[in-house]
């Protein structure tokens, strides 16, 4: 792997980062700002200068953008397009940038003539720095650095140069990380032979060989999780294995102790100007100050990056989960461990599928509104989402252009009913007022369907920490989603399952008629009983709608009476009460076809159940 340094006028005015590999075929904007690497202490640099390309050949290819204004320099020579190679450079205004080769990380054997000294971190913070004011002014730096660090890359970048500029005696430093234990276990791989991996490297220097880091090192204070700092006399490093180059005669590697940088270490190798009295062979002789106080520094700038980004992964996760949660349940959340309260169990839920009707033949018919059907399609998922947790409950999955949501997970909700309810009648209410507008501005128009189950299942996080995705799962989830279906062959908006219905019908209701908890009058109605696709059992359905626009309670009385009679298999007494409202209501008219689609009786061994799979 290659890498590119970039060194300015000054010493500090300096990164090194990984070149892309050829088969990514990703490309690097270089420039002063808005680009993916940037050199902002030289004004001679655009914004955006030159892309960077890796070729299979391992040639690097730098194009100048037609828009720069100063121009690059390459062998001596104004070049807007060259390839060069590992070893060379070029230039653009104060700006060096040359191409050298990342070292690797050895497997060598080590010597005998080299002393290891493990420091407990605890050991290591008590110890009292020679220089302290030029540590802690330095450290003091570091928060700022570290939090504007917007990736990964950028962060491991600011690291390095913070220890090189900080450790004069250190001629490189490396990120190094050790695979984890599952994808150790995915290849077979025991424990001691865990490769390690080096997440970004930096050196004083433009050598064409840079000093390898030791994997045994590495992965002993990973491991073992305390520093371990490795000394050896100068004719003794070609045969340690702690370096593979001569020139040096230390190491150190401290471990990052925090989930969010798991696995992590800070290597450190250099050479010091003399041991002094000190002699690498005795196993009892005490390392010299100066490395003591250096690997101290290193373990305290490796802690408090590991505790910032830590700090960063909780609040990205915060923000991850607030897309799933409600306030309500994130209050919950706040005092407990998320891994703990995100697993899987089984839990009493109200579970609600929530569809948009129309997109699919919309986006045939009008193909030259695209764009606004997709924004509309957005929109109106937007206002499922927001339903869903305005009413305390959970963000379950998307479906294309459906939201599945629930209620009684991760913490339980005696009122689960209640809130899939006024969730329902929101979305219906908000829906509406986003159709009015569509229809007037652009003619667009979305119907949608909601179906409401309620009844034990299992709810819980699935996938990592880091990218929640919670669902639930069992048979009353797939009952919902059923009943979703329902609402266009029945004609209505909503339908919900006979345990939600049986509870909002017992729920006591107030002067005004509304239930209370509920923001409005609601009128359920039993609309059939049925066998779903996909089935086996049969099901009483209701609609849920709001009072307002429902039927009269006459013309529900008419409703009921009509069902029980082709329940019953009196289908003449049930075409009599159908036809009566028939022309305002859809359900009738569904049960007034299915009795004309069988002539008008009842088949042989009617039980009552329409069976969706065969009508």
């Amino acid at each position: 792997m290659a890498d590119l340094i970039a060194q300015g006028p000054q010493d500090q005015q300096r990164w090194r980062r990984a070149l892309p590999d050829a088969a990514s075929g990703r490309e690097i904007l270089l420039g002063r700002a808005d680009s993916d690497w940037n050199v902002p202490w030289d004004s001679m640099i655009s914004r955006r200068h030159t892309r960077i390309k890796v070729h299979l050949d391992h040639q690097i290819e730098i194009i100048q953008n037609v828009h720069a204004r100063n121009p690059v320099f390459y062998r001596g020579r104004q070049s807007p397009q060259f390839k060069l190679t590992v070893g060379e450079h070029f230039v653009i205004g104060e700006t060096t940038f040359t191409v050298v080769n990342r070292p690797g990380a050895s497997e060598l054997p080590s010597s005998e003539n080299v002393t290891q000294h493990a420091y407990d971190y605890t050991v290591l913070r008590r110890r009292h720095f020679r220089d302290a004011n030029s540590r802690i002014e330095m450290l003091s730096r570091l928060p700022d650095l570290i939090t504007s660090s917007e990736t990964d890359e950028e962060l491991l970048v600011r690291m390095t140069n913070v220890l090189l500029q900080a450790t004069p005696a250190a001629t490189a430093v490396a990120i190094v990380a050790l695979e984890d234990d599952a994808a150790a276990e995915n290849r077979n791989r025991p424990r001691a032979d865990r490769p390690v991996r080096i997440l970004h490297y930096d050196s004083r220097g433009f050598e064409y060989d840079s000093a390898q880091v030791s994997a045994r090192l590495a992965r002993s204070a990973i491991e073992n999780r305390e520093s371990v700092l490795q000394v050896w006399s100068p004719h003794d490093a070609a045969q340690s294995g702690f370096t593979t180059n001569e020139g040096v005669d230390w190491a150190f590697c401290v471990p990052l102790r925090s989930v969010a940088c798991r696995g992590w270490a800070i290597y450190v190798t250099g050479q010091s100007a003399t041991h002094g009295h000190f002699d690498p062979r005795d196993q009892n002789a005490t390392p010299p100050d100066a490395l003591q106080d250096d690997l101290k520094f290193a373990e305290l700038v490796g802690s408090m990056v590991a505790n910032l980004r830590q700090t960063r992964r909780l609040e990205r996760r915060q923000a991850s989960m607030r897309q799933f949660f409600a306030p309500i349940v994130m209050d919950a959340l706040a005092n407990q461990d998320p891994a703990e309260v995100l697993q899987p169990r089984e839990a009493n839920l109200s579970v609600m599928f929530c569809d948009l009707r129309g997109f699919t033949q919309k986006s045939e018919e009008q193909s030259d509104h695209l764009l606004e059907l997709l924004n509309q399609v957005s929109e109106s998922l937007g206002v499922m989402t927001r339903a869903i947790l305005d009413c305390g409950g959970v963000i379950g999955d998307f479906h294309g252009d459906a939201a599945m949501g629930f209620w009684g997970w991760p913490i339980a909700q005696s009122d689960n009913v209640v809130r899939a309810a006024n969730a329902a009648i929101q979305i219906r209410r908000q829906l509406a007022l986003c159709n009015e507008l569509g229809e007037s501005e652009s003619g667009h128009h979305f119907q949608h369907g909601i179906g409401i189950a309620t009844g034990n299942a299992v709810a819980g996080q699935i996938g990592t920490i880091d990218q929640v995705k919670v669902t639930a799962f069992g048979p009353v989830v797939n009952l919902a989603s059923r009943l979703e279906g329902l609402t266009k062959q029945f004609g209505v908006q909503t339908i919900i399952d006979e345990p939600t219905a049986t509870s909002l019908m017992e729920m006591r209701r107030n002067d005004r008629g509304a239930i209370d908890g509920i923001e409005s009058p609601i009128v359920t109605r039993r609309l059939a009983r049925v066998r779903p696709a996909g089935l086996i059992q049969p099901v009483n359905i209701y609609e849920l709608s709001p009072a307002s626009e429902s039927l009269n309670p006459t013309e529900l009385a008419t409703y009921q009476r009509g069902l029980e009679a082709f329940i019953e298999g009196d289908w003449s007494v049930a075409s009599e009460a159908f036809a009566c409202i028939a022309d305002r209501d859809r359900p009738s008219q569904r049960i007034l076809g299915q009795m004309a689609r069988q002539g008008q009786s009842p088949p042989a061994g009617w039980s009552g159940v329409l069976d969706l799979e065969k009508s």
